[in-house]
Parts: C-alpha cells; structure tokens; sequence
C-alpha cells in the first residue's frame, strides 16, 4: 500500500507526524482532560510522557519534533504553509492543554493562549484565524463529572478570543471544508437521550449557519474526528459506537451527505478497519492511529503498518494519535464573515411551522406561538444520571424565556439574544404544546437565520410565496410572562398549588385514588414529585429517542393539564396557577430550580454513578432491615420486594427505570417519609387500622419472634390467609380517572373509605386475620420508625435545597469563584442565595457586544 500510496496520492508527501501520549484515565470518549468534580488533584489526562514525532515514510526514521517526559502533546495540524503546526500541549508541571505552534523542525515553540483552561482541537482557517475547543465556556458535562469542551476561535497569535458555540455539552474536533464551513462534532440531548446523539454538524468561520451535516436522526453512534476526503464531495470519521469508546476509538466510516443528513445508507465502513482520526489523503489513501501504529489503508480498509511505537513507549502505556502528511496543502474557499459583533441579538426567520419530519395532522393555523425556552448550562456536576434535577427525566434545567407570535401562513420573525441556547414549542390556542424542537439553536450577534419549518428536512425547500407574513413586521422578542419565575422550582412554585388544590383528597389520610400529593420528602425527592412522575402525570419524554408525533410529549400529553383545568371533580386552579403547572412541565419538570441541589439533601444519591451518603451502615438500618426481612418479604417477594432501607434501590435504575416496573409503586422515594416518619407507608400499611394504620397488610408472621417492647403486646404470629394481595404497592395502584370508564371500579370510594377507617378491600372474613403490626408498640414497627427518624434527623444535618439553612456542595462553590460569580473570599460557612448566583452564572455566560 505505502509503494503505490508514494507513486500516487502521496506522492507529494515526504514525511507524516503523529502525537504519542497516554490516554485519558476515564473510559468516556470526551474525558481526556481537566479533573473531576470532587477533587481538583484528580486529573482526567493521562500521565506524561511522549511528544510530537515526524516520520520518514521512505527511510522509516523518526525523530521528535517536540518531547516532554512529564507532559503530554495532542491534536497537531500542518498549516498551509507545510511548516508550521498548531498544537495543544500540556507542559510538565501544569494541569492545562493550551494552544501553540511550533516549526517542523522543532524550532521558534510560542504559546497561543493561556489561563485556566484547556484549549485542544485546534484547526487552521482560510481567513488566518484558529478554531478549537476550550472549557473556558465555563460548564460541566450534564450527565458527568467533567468539564466542557466548545468552540472558539482566535487570531493566528491567539488574540481576539471568541466563542462561536452556546452548547451545554461537548462540540468537538473541528475541520475545514472544502466550501470553507466548518465540520464538527455537537453532542446534544434536548428532549433527548443523554448518551445517544453525538452526530455532524457545519457552521460558518465565524459561527454562524450551524446546522446538522449528518445522523442527527439517529441515535447509538459518536461520529467523530471528521476530516474532508479532497477531490469529492465526501467526509471520513470515526463512527464509535454507543456513547463511543476512550479517546474516539471506532470503526472508520466514509459519509457522503449528498442525499441529506438523514440517509443511512449514505455511510460506509472502510472494510472493517477501526482506530483513531483518520486522514484522508485521497479517496483510497487514509491515514489512521491505531493503538501503538501509525497505519496506512485503502478504500476497502486493507492496511499495512509504517510505524509501531518502542517496547519502551508502549509498555508505559503511550499510544499514536493524530496521524498527519507533512507537506503543504491548498487553502479551503474562504467565507466573508457576515456577523456584527457589536450587536447583542441575531434573528431567526422561520418559513412555515407546520412543514417538517413527523409533522403529520398539524393543519395551517393551529399554531398560534412558539414558546422560547433556553438550555441552561450547569457550572458543577457529580454524577452520570439526573438526580436530583428529576426522575428518570431531562437532566438539565430550562429558562422560559418568552412566546412569539406565529402568523396564519406559519411563518415567525424571532429576535434572540445572541450565543445562547434555545429551543422552541409550538403552542396551539390553548397554549399546549404542539410540537416541540428537540434541539436547540444559536444566533450569532447580527445573523439573521432562516429556517423551513419545524425539524424540517434539509433537503426541502420551502413553498414559493411573495412573501411571508412575519417579515412584513419587525422581528418579535419574546414576551415574558409576568409574576412567574423563568426557572422553575417544585417544591417553591408548584407544591403549593398542589396543598391549595389537590391535598384535600391526595393526602395521607384521605389518599383518594390511592395518590399521595403531599409535599413530605423522601431520601431523594418529595412524595408528591414523586407520585406524578410515576403516574405519568407529566409527559416529560425526555433520555428517550428523538423526533416524536405531535402532541405526544408536553403539556398535550400530561393528564395533570386536564386535571387542574376543571376536568377532576372540582378543581379549579387561578390563571396564574395554570401558567405555572403548564410552564413547569413545558420546562422539563424539575423537581429544583438551583443547580446548586446537584450532589445535596439526599439519603443514599449518587456521585460517579455510585451511591454515597446512604445508610446500609447505621445501627438503625440493619435493624429495620432485618424487621423488614421477617415482618414484609416474608410475603413480598419478586417484584413486590419492599426496599430495606433508605437507600436501597431494590434493583431499580437510578437513571433510566421501565416505566412500567412494578418496583416503582413501591419504591425507597414513596415509603419513607423523612418529613413525618410515622406517616411513612412502610409502617402505616402493615399497622392496624385502630392504632392508626391502614390495615392493608395482614398478619404477616416473623420468621423469628422479636422481642416484645416493655409494656406492649406480644407480636402477632399468625400468618396472613392465602390468597390475599396485603401489599403496599395496593396503595399505589393505577387508580387515576385517566384510565377508561368502562374499565374502572370505584376503587377511590375503597380508599376514601379506608381513609376514614370504614372499610377494606380485603375478602370477606380477613377481619379475623390481625394486621402485622397490632400497635406502634410492636418491637419491628419501632425498629423500622428509628431507622426513619434517624433518616429524618440526618437531612436535617445535610438539608436539601428547600430547606432553611441549605448550603450548596463545596465544590460548586469553588467553580462559582473560579468564574468570578462569588467572591474570591467566600467561605464555606457564608450564606448563599444558590438562585441568585445561578442566575449571575448564568448572565456571566451572556455575550457582550465588541463596541467599535
């Protein structure tokens, strides 16, 4: 391959150079550089070494161009000139990757930029500026403990510093087109999966025009390291698979975008040849890193190997990456900017809202506005799931910003503040959601952005009109909604509609439809939260797949609309009350406002995937999780199992469960009551109905007599009859006026009259059956109830953010003064209003026009 690469394609190219460093400690393909969350001395990178090396093709010698033992080199690109490289280089004894260039040769080394902050990814642009990836944008991967990576660019010295994306997540490896638009990876995930959409994007040099290139559609692969195949109209990448392997490793693909973004057909493997960054020297000479190799392969993927790394080198653990020609190349059609810097908004022209993919049923005119919302950027984060923003739902928290009038053709003239995140909803007359974007946009200052329709096909062109309606007027800003918080909080803003409205009948002692609405917390969220989300009261649709029918997720499709709308019995909720429910769900229904919750005020939450703070080794627990054993899950087995303690999972997904898991019902988060212990249903179902109890579970006998507490009762023995349901989960069942009329019973008459103690649902004759626990006296009631209580007593130590006294995990603390939010002096003890410094992080983000 190498003889016939030299007489052909290559024949231009004398020498290639490569980078040799370790990889990064974290198996995710983004987490190669910075440290972790919790602690600033753990570094992500991998340990030095290594350094940028040429390599002769035809005499096989490699000589280093730039080495260092206790630091590391990555991302190198040759200039036009074919002399001068522009790199990412992290020195011995600095934690940070930022930008130099240095000549072939290894002479006349200057640093680019500075700071903080890890530049990586560089690549050179027709119009002498660089484009790369910096974490200096100041944000933490939403669903991880690492730091952010989006695009900037700069001058060729490395002034004139930019920001050219608003993403909350990773944009990645950026490449020249031959048209002059730049090629790279977004990972995104509004409305969906977190670990699924990694694909293609374009935009212009200077940051306007982004738009997908290629896979949006299509969840399950990290497309990659993308480079343009010179002579076609074709791109090579990597495609690794899933949420992608450690430093971008993965089959390598051919894509030809020719027959739109959306054709999977339109990409090839190159035989079955995996590895790292391919280049492609032509159509059938590619350049690839593969482990210790630098490889050389052909359009069917037929490789031969030039260089392998010294036993040495490999054996500290070193790899090639970044395989480069050295030689020069012709510059790529340069594109004149067209934004203004000194303005502070762009504009977005939308031609028709009602034409795009899975737009079926929309009619001319049922959209009436379109909610703005933003994607809001977290400055700190602990774990890989939600927790505690939601449950099983969005894993970011969203601004509402406004709505803007659609016009009866369809069309809207939106203006928006510039690199910022936003996403629309369209809303019928009543104000439901319609449709909803499912990604997100970014005006730059002064661009105007046109568009189709919603999630329009690249492919189509909008129908020929003279014009649209919405340019017939200035553009709209959105317009806010007065007296109601644009981020919105549960327990603060939607609890109290619940106490007002809903606990009158959804409360612990008249539990109608067997729904609790209290707003008593539980290890991880309140009850109420909980309870809707379950129930599927709100449709949030989110960390699931992509483009979805209209109406299927949003305020259309959550039963809580309907409810508080006058159509459950006599609710009847304000205006103002409306517009928080609705708005509240519209936003992701997140259980806190704050990001300042993130990693706080949980028994048994989770940090790098892991439970922490929970309580399997308190006294109290294995107490009561014995008790549970011998009085509950003697009878509860299965998938009935009841949770032995505050922080037992029962075999649950803590980040993505089935919604139809019959664990859910009842889970750790709804039997423990951390407010009021003795309302917990753990004790409250087993425990007779004359001592206060409901009497649900009856006489389940201990394996082993406990011992009886001074003064009571001895523990019942005998065994429950045969036959009978006596479980928690009866409490929970799907007992909503959302289900068919035909095929519901009066089952909120059963527990209402539970409720008042006037009856049970158990057969006839099961009253001589005694419930488990005849009195609060019983030994195994009080040992469950301590282990509660002490839950209860430890979250008044730790507290969670609606609490009095709530202070925010130290290590947001710590990124807030690294961004200059709070002050350098801020102590650990200082009290913080977490929502006001979010909002200052958040504003600190907001771009400021360049004044000439």
């Amino acid at each position: 391959l190498l003889k016939r690469a030299l007489a052909g394609a290559m024949a231009g190219v004398r020498e290639v150079i490569f980078a040799v460093r370790a990889p990064g400690r974290d198996g995710h393909w983004y987490a190669n550089f910075g440290h972790y969350a919790r602690d600033t001395r753990q570094t992500i990178y991998g340990q030095g070494g290594g350094g940028l090396y040429r390599l002769d093709l035809r005499s096989g010698k490699v000589s280093a161009i730039l080495a260092d033992s206790g630091g590391a080199v990555r991302d190198p690109q040759v200039h036009y000139d074919g002399r001068t490289i522009v790199l990412s280089y992290r020195k011995a004894g600095s934690d940070h990757y930022h930008l130099y260039e240095v000549q072939a040769d290894g002479t006349r080394l200057r640093q680019l930029t500075s700071g903080p902050w890890d530049d990586i990814e560089p690549t050179y642009v027709p119009d002498g500026g660089i484009i790369f990836c910096s974490s200096r944008a100041k944000r933490w991967v939403n669903c991880w403990m690492t730091q952010v990576a989006i695009l900037y660019r700069c001058d060729a010295d490395g002034r004139n510093l930019r920001m050219l994306s608003s993403n909350g997540e990773h944009d990645n490896t950026p490449w020249v087109l031959p048209d002059g638009r730049i090629l790279y990876t977004r990972w995104e995930y509004v409305d969906r999966s977190q670990v699924l959409f990694h694909h293609l994007w374009v935009m212009k040099p200077d940051g306007a025009g982004q738009m997908v290139y290629f896979g949006n559609m299509y969840p399950g692969t990290v497309m990659i390291d993308a480079k343009p195949i010179p002579g076609t109209n074709r791109s090579v990448a990597v495609f690794s698979p899933g949420h992608g392997r450690r430093e971008h490793e993965g089959p390598i693909h051919v894509v030809d975008p020719d027959n739109g973004p959306d054709d999977r057909a339109s990409s090839r493997g190159l035989g079955r040849l995996s590895g790292r960054d391919p280049y492609a020297v032509s159509e059938d000479c590619f350049l690839v890193a593969q482990g210790g190799r630098v490889i050389l392969a052909d359009g069917a993927g037929r490789a031969e190997t030039l260089y392998t790394l010294p036993g040495e080198q490999q054996r500290a653990g070193l790899q090639v990456h970044e395989v480069r020609p050295l030689c020069p190349r012709p510059r790529e059609q340069a594109i004149a900017p067209k934004i203004n810097p000194a303005r502070e908004t762009g504009r977005v022209v939308l031609a028709d809202v009602t034409i795009g993919r899975n737009m079926d049923g929309v009619e001319p005119g049922q959209v009436r506005e379109l909610l703005v919302l933003e994607v809001l950027p977290k400055p700190v984060n602990f774990t890989g799931g939600m927790d505690p923003l939601t449950y099983g739902g969005s894993f970011t928290l969203e601004r509402v910003v406004g709505t803007v009038p659609v016009e009866p053709d369809g069309s809207a003239h939106v203006e928006l503040p510039a690199l910022r995140s936003f996403f629309f909803v369209a809303l019928d007359a009543a104000g439901r959601s319609v449709k909803r974007m499912q990604s997100f946009l970014t005006v730059q200052p002064g661009e105007v952005f046109g568009c189709v329709g919603c999630h329009e096909e690249r492919q189509r062109v909008p129908p020929v009109r003279a014009d649209l309606l919405a340019l017939r007027r200035p553009p709209s800003r959105p317009k806010p909604f007065d007296g109601i918080p644009d981020v919105l909080d549960f327990p603060r803003d939607v609890q109290p509609i619940l106490d007002q409205h809903c606990l009158r009948c959804h409360d612990y002692d008249k539990r109608s439809g067997g729904v609790i609405l209290s707003g008593d917390r539980g290890p991880m969220f309140s009850h109420s939260y909980y309870a809707l989300t379950i129930r599927k009261q709100f449709a949030d649709g989110r960390n699931a797949l992509g483009n979805r029918a209209p109406r299927a997720i949003g305020t259309s499709a959550s039963p809580l609309m309907k409810k508080i709308a006058g159509g459950h019995h006599d609710v009847k909720v304000s205006p103002r009350e409306y517009q928080v429910v609705r708005l509240w769900i519209e936003t992701g229904s997140p259980y806190p406002g704050t990001y300042a919750a993130l990693g706080t005020g949980m028994i048994g939450g989770y940090d790098t995937n892991r439970q922490v703070e929970t309580d399997y080794a308190w006294a109290e627990t294995k107490a009561a999780g014995a008790a549970i054993q011998r009085r509950c899950n003697s009878c509860h087995t299965g998938a009935k199992r009841l949770p032995r303690a505050l922080s037992d999972e029962n075999g649950l997904s803590f980040w993505q469960p089935s919604w139809s898991d019959p664990r859910l019902q009842r889970s750790r988060h709804v039997v423990y009551n951390l407010s009021r212990p003795e309302k917990s249903l753990m004790l409250l179902a087993p425990l007779a109905r004359r001592a206060g109890g409901y009497g649900l579970c009856k006489g389940a006998a201990p394996t082993a007599a406990p011992q009886r507490v001074a003064g009571g009762p001895a523990p019942p023995t005998a065994r429950r009859p045969a036959g009978q349901a006596g479980v928690i989960g009866e409490l929970l069942a799907e007992l909503g006026d959302d289900k068919p009329a035909a095929k519901k019973r009066d089952r909120t008459k059963v527990a209402e009259d539970r409720g008042k103690g006037q009856g049970d649902s158990a057969p006839p004759g099961a009253d001589e059956a005694p419930a488990v626990f005849a009195g609060t006296d019983d030994a195994d009631y009080q040992s469950i109830l301590a282990m509660i209580r002490k839950g209860k007593d430890r979250l008044a130590e730790i507290k969670r953010f609606d609490m009095p006294g709530f202070g925010p995990d130290p290590a947001y603390v710590r990124e807030m003064k690294r961004y200059g939010v709070l002050p350098a002096s801020t102590g650990p003890a200082d009290p913080i209003d977490v929502y006001e410094v979010d909002q200052a992080y958040w504003r600190s983000l907001w771009w400021v026009p360049r004044r000439p």
